[in-house]
């Protein structure tokens, strides 16, 4: 199931969104398109476990380095379709956290999820030397801030069994649910990291995402307003 947009309007322009999706898309160009992603810099810029955990040691960057890496592992990607995917759900459920909650406290609570994505990959497997790459922890997060405010709005998503294709409108909680499944599935199916994905780091993003967004509710003192869909 591949979502391609909601029916979930905005009341303003999704600014920080837009900027996210550009960020990511010009350090690809850098990294990727103009080839200056070597090996040596995915190590510098990515989270590594056991990096962090020694405080840089392992790629003698330092402890700011180390730690800078929860940020700017963020936006490296391993591939147009890694970047793809991950700019697309950001795009489809980010404009209307974003609107929800303000640019400002959007950008905060999604880098936010971000960092606490790369600390649930950590966890595991704390001696691990695979860098971590990717924006999909800090939109999972997006996808359960979403989860709790639009419910029920409707995704216009395509379904491919083999010769089968058909567009169709599903629920949000549908799609969402079905993702987080998919990801517990892989990641004590498939042996988490041995995979080659971060599936740990989606489940805590999404984790974080239900959390923190809870938590922004409760400050701002006011109701959830469920969006009903057509």
């Amino acid at each position: 199931m591949i979502p391609l947009k909601d029916n979930n309007p905005t009341s303003r322009f999704p600014l920080i969104t837009v900027v996210l999706v550009s960020l990511n898309i010009i350090v690809f160009l850098y990294t990727d398109i103009l080839g200056f992603g070597d090996v040596k810099f995915i190590v510098r810029f990515g989270l590594i476990p056991y990096n962090v955990v020694t405080a840089g040691k392992l790629t003698a960057s330092g402890p700011l380095m180390a730690a800078g890496s929860f940020l700017t592992s963020q936006f490296l990607h391993g591939g147009f379709f890694h970047l793809a995917g991950n700019m697309l759900f950001l795009w489809i459920f980010g404009n209307n956290i974003e609107d929800r909650m303000g640019p400002f406290r959007f950008i905060v609570f999604y880098l936010a999820c971000g960092i606490i994505a790369g600390a649930a990959q950590i966890i595991p497997d704390p001696n691990s030397h695979i860098p971590m790459i990717g924006a999909s922890g800090a939109v999972a997060g997006i996808m359960g801030a979403y989860l709790l405010e639009y419910p029920r709005a409707k995704i216009l998503t395509l379904i491919w069994i083999l010769f089968f294709v058909r567009l169709i409108w599903l629920p949000a909680f549908f799609i969402i649910l079905y993702w987080v499944a998919l990801q517990i599935f892989y990641q004590f199916s498939l042996g988490g990291e041995s995979s080659g994905v971060a599936y740990m780091a989606h489940i805590g993003g999404f984790a974080a995402g239900l959390v923190f967004f809870k938590l922004f509710l409760l400050f701002r003192g006011k109701k959830s307003t469920l969006w009903q869909g057509d």
